[in-house]
């Protein structure tokens, strides 16, 4: 059996071609592979090389930029040529080829894209990791932004992913040359950050200059392809996030047997801030999926469960093991899981560990005064009152399910009264 390590230190190269041209009846895509002229680890010189390998080590891969074509498929008209993000990155957009990126790192940088496309009037910081985010906040400075989203789970950001919108500044390359991070993306890196930043010898380093103006690919469609097993295709339309403002959303509302069930509570100027927020942050979690936000910092992830009910009780155990990792942290310069594991041998007090985790539980894991997003409608009001029960203080659901009255009931029940809105869109992703 060959060695891991080697196979991840290994560039397998691909036998994919260099053109790839797609027809919709009478009308072609056309893509070009992408290829950087990279360092040689060893010998240290340039070499021509495509992506490293794909998902796992013994997995061939290349990336294609779109360079011809101009799709319209009914009243849709997809996204044209010279608009391109990952797929553009040219050789001096790879400042520091590090390990040089396989397809999750793209992917990941691609991801954390969707996200920032729909957070670009504040500094705003998206760390995601296999695909979905660990960590996303708003601040009121690029460093703030990162340190929120860091802390927001300080354990799966490790090796992952962080994309800035705005030009990476001195303070925030030295709180990330602090963290191990694999890949840095940002539409510019300001005078001395790169020197900071390069320090760590295997970080890529990445600018792509049209984060600046990400906002504009909010309403462009692309074709999303997924393979199958036998060989087949499913083609799709990428979604859209039709959620922009307050007036967007709709009070939650439903007729049950003849019957108006109504919300009581509408949701406060705070709460409409970090339900968009969330909304925006939902457009790249995996589905099911239940998340919790609070002053634009996401407290709780739950992805890609089968139930519903299930995804918010996930959520909400994640919100508490990251609550007691960094009170952990911040207090004794280690993991949640160092101190247990210390504990255990009998090489710390368990006193401790105690101590943090009757904090936690009185402070429900930060939980209180968050708003509870979910990317589908609550089948029944078992998942709401998952969340209410935590002390939120207001929901964001497409709505439509045959017992929303049953969560609206649950929300007019609670005390205080919980807010609840309307997206009339679902945000699935798979």
């Amino acid at each position: 059996m060959k060695d891991m390590k080697e196979m991840y230190r290994t560039i397998i190269g691909d036998h994919f071609p260099p053109s790839l041209s797609i027809s919709f009846g009478d009308q072609t895509l056309v893509y070009r592979k992408k290829t950087w002229k990279i360092r040689n680890e060893k010998t240290g010189e340039l070499e021509e090389r495509g992506l490293r390998y794909g998902e796992n080590p013994d997995q061939e891969a290349a990336l294609y930029e779109l360079v011809n074509g101009n799709l319209v498929l009914g009243d849709c008209t997809f996204i044209a040529p010279g608009n391109g993000l990952v797929s553009s990155i040219s050789d001096t957009d790879m400042i520091q080829a590090g390990k040089h990126p396989g397809k999750i790192n793209l992917t990941d940088v691609d991801n954390s894209l969707n996200i920032l496309k729909f957070l670009s009037e504040r500094p705003a910081t998206v760390i995601v990791k296999h695909n979905n985010p660990c960590g996303v906040a708003y601040g009121n400075s690029l460093e703030e932004a990162f340190t929120k989203a860091l802390r927001a789970d300080r354990v799966a950001a490790f090796g992952g992913c962080v994309s800035f919108n705005r030009p990476v500044d001195k303070a925030t390359a030295e709180a990330v040359s602090r963290q191990y991070i694999e890949v840095v993306c940002a539409p510019e890196y300001e005078e001395g950050s790169v020197a900071i930043l390069s320090q760590r010898k295997n970080l890529r380093i990445i600018q792509i200059r049209q984060i600046d103006r990400l906002s504009a690919y909010w309403d462009m469609r692309f074709v999303d392809f997924k393979s199958l097993i036998d060989g087949g295709i499913i083609v799709q339309q990428s979604p859209i996030n039709k959620i922009r403002t307050k007036e967007d959303l709709r009070p939650a509302e439903c007729v049950y047997k003849g019957k108006t069930y109504r919300i009581d509570r509408l949701p406060d100027d705070r709460e409409y801030e970090d339900i968009l927020f969330g909304w925006s942050v939902e457009q790249g979690v995996t589905s099911n999926s239940v998340i919790y936000v609070k002053d634009g910092v996401t407290i709780g992830i739950g992805t890609g469960e089968q139930d519903r009910v299930g995804v918010a009780e996930i959520a909400v155990y994640k919100a508490y093991t990251k609550y007691a990792d960094i009170i952990c942290y911040d207090r004794f310069g280690i993991s949640y899981k160092e101190l247990g594991l210390a504990v255990s041998k009998g090489e710390r007090n368990d006193a401790e560990r105690r101590e943090i985790d009757q904090k936690v539980e009185l402070d429900r894991g930060g939980l209180p005064g968050s708003v509870m997003v979910s990317d589908a409608f609550f089948p029944f009001r078992d998942g709401v009152d998952v969340g209410i029960r935590q002390g939120i203080t207001a929901i964001v659901q497409p709505g439509g399910s045959l017992r929303d009255w049953e969560s609206i009931q649950a929300c007019n029940e609670a005390d205080p009264k919980v807010a609840m809105v309307y997206t009339g869109q679902r945000a699935f992703r798979h």
